[in-house]
């Protein structure tokens, strides 16, 4: 592939995709300064993989796996915040869960309920909803079947309605 298509096909998946890899870093770090880190090395990464000579076939499962990585060699370094300390600083993040939860509640519940998850359920629910993703591409993100993604999703789906269920928000 010549120079010119390589940064033509780079750009186009910056634009494309930053928001949603923004976002998707956002909620895995809790930290707009990071979050922002993040999309920068994942796109510095990604550009310095081409410089290699080498292919990408589809720039949002890579982009993600880039990400995804990223988030935890970075939670390896960094001690977890947690969301109460993040709400004393005044950060209310936001969560758009849209049409697939159904009902419409307060997002700062849904949050705490997504964070309360285990990870690899978080994972794939937040990729899924928030992304809204294809079980096809997470699986390729994540390394996995496409069966345990959509058994990770649906089991994490099961774990917050039992939870908002328990808090007498149904969905």
């Amino acid at each position: 592939m010549r120079e010119s298509e390589k940064q033509k096909q780079f750009i186009e998946s910056y634009d494309r995709f930053s928001d949603s890899i923004f976002r998707y870093c956002y909620l895995r770090v809790w930290s707009r300064e990071l979050a922002q880190d993040l999309v920068q090395e994942t796109f510095v990464r990604t550009w310095d993989y081409l410089q290699e000579g080498k292919q990408i076939d589809n720039f949002r499962p890579f982009l993600f796996r880039v990400a995804t990585n990223l988030i935890i060699d970075e939670s390896r370094k960094r001690k977890t915040v947690s969301l109460d300390l993040l709400k004393e600083k005044g950060i209310e993040p936001r969560l758009n869960v849209g049409r697939d939860f159904g009902e419409h509640f307060d997002a700062n519940q849904v949050i705490d309920v997504i964070k309360s998850l285990d990870p690899k359920y978080r994972e794939a629910v937040l990729l899924r909803f928030v992304e809204d993703l294809p079980v096809k591409e997470i699986s390729r993100i994540l390394g996995e079947t496409e069966d345990n993604i959509s058994v990770r999703i649906h089991r994490g789906l099961k774990k917050v309605k039992e939870i908002l269920d328990h808090h007498g928000q149904i969905i």
